[in-house]
């Protein structure tokens, strides 16, 4: 009984203390956020940013809906209409009604809209899952990394240093060629070499978060390393992680392109945009647009994600935030 009144005392002190610490953070980043404009409302004044979020959903729609929306099989050709312009409509002989190219056919007598349908399915299925494998085993290395430092930090950071030495494109294509040319290790070789990106970003912002005062405080009133990780490391890294993530989408649509038109990734006759780009890249002066139409589709999309990661580095950034506003007070 003596022992438990001794104990008794301890434990209400110490919880008592991290309550009044609790308390005096939330009054601090209440005070603060009731001054921080929304990151929605700073990437609706910024004009650049909100065209950026406009063009992903028009084709995240068009990915949603494309076969709905689609007037062909992506895969079906008709005889003798190949590489014809956009516009084009003729009779089909087989069932005598009117067929009309929106966009014009490829080689084999295709119609592109429908294949651009149904590429960008794949582009936001690779954007996605690339994003999710680099960013979440990206994550836990760098808040490994750059909350126990050490011998820990030097072996994560010399296994993201070795990735970093081969060229991004070279290294895909190498692991492609170990492992199998499909869609599935496609997307897992540019999530490998995107993933030392996230462990850098991931593992700067701990260090630095790691300094702060609150996560000392909690470390004195004993509190256990993954539950500082969680409750007050991460959620305190999220705005960088969260740039970084749009702009490695777009990086992860543009491999995804390169490496199909090199004929790696989703097979043929299954559309791609850059195996449209490549199939349709000897046909250039005959029939541009079979190139032009998935090209452009490739640099919209990737304009769209870089356009909105700097219109969210810009909300979320204070330092930023702080310079523009000061900027437009004068």
């Amino acid at each position: 009984m003596e022992q438990a009144k001794e104990q008794t005392p301890t434990v209400g002190a110490e919880a008592a203390a991290e309550l009044k610490m609790n308390e005096g953070l939330a009054a601090l980043t209440g005070n603060r956020s009731s001054k921080r404009p929304s990151a929605w409302s700073v990437i609706r004044k910024q004009r650049l940013a909100f065209v950026g979020l406009i063009i992903i959903l028009f084709f995240a729609l068009m990915a949603i809906f494309g076969p709905t929306i689609a007037p062909y099989s992506p895969t079906q050709q008709f005889a003798r209409q190949m590489l014809q312009p956009p516009l084009h409509t003729f009779t089909d002989p087989n069932t005598g009604e009117q067929v009309r190219f929106l966009l014009g056919s490829d080689e084999f007598g295709r119609d592109i809209f429908t294949r651009l349908l149904y590429g960008a399915r794949v582009s936001f299925q690779v954007g996605f899952v690339v994003v999710g494998l680099a960013g979440v085993v990206g994550t836990i290395l760098g808040l490994i990394a750059g909350y126990y430092r050490g011998w820990i930090d030097s072996s994560i950071v010399m296994a993201a240093d070795v990735i970093f030495a081969f060229p991004a494109i070279l290294l895909a294509i190498a692991f492609i060629t170990m492992v199998g040319n499909n869609l599935r290790n496609t997307m897992i070789a540019i999530a490998i070499v995107y993933t030392p990106a996230f462990i850098r970003i991931v593992r700067g912002a701990v260090m630095s978060v790691r300094e702060l005062a609150y996560v000392e405080a909690a470390v004195s009133l004993g509190a256990r390393s993954r539950r500082i990780i969680a409750r007050h490391v991460f959620p305190n890294i999220t705005a960088p992680l969260i740039v970084h993530a749009s702009l490695i989408f777009a990086a992860a649509v543009l491999s995804e392109a390169g490496l199909s038109f090199l004929g790696l990734g989703n097979k043929p006759p299954s559309p791609s945009w850059g195996s449209m780009v490549s199939s349709s890249y000897g046909y250039l002066q005959k029939a541009p647009w079979a190139a032009i139409v998935p090209g452009t589709a490739i640099a919209v999309i990737v304009l769209g994600f870089n356009l909105l990661g700097d219109g969210l580095r810009d909300a979320l950034d204070p330092r930023l935030r702080s310079a523009n506003s000061n900027g437009g007070k004068h």
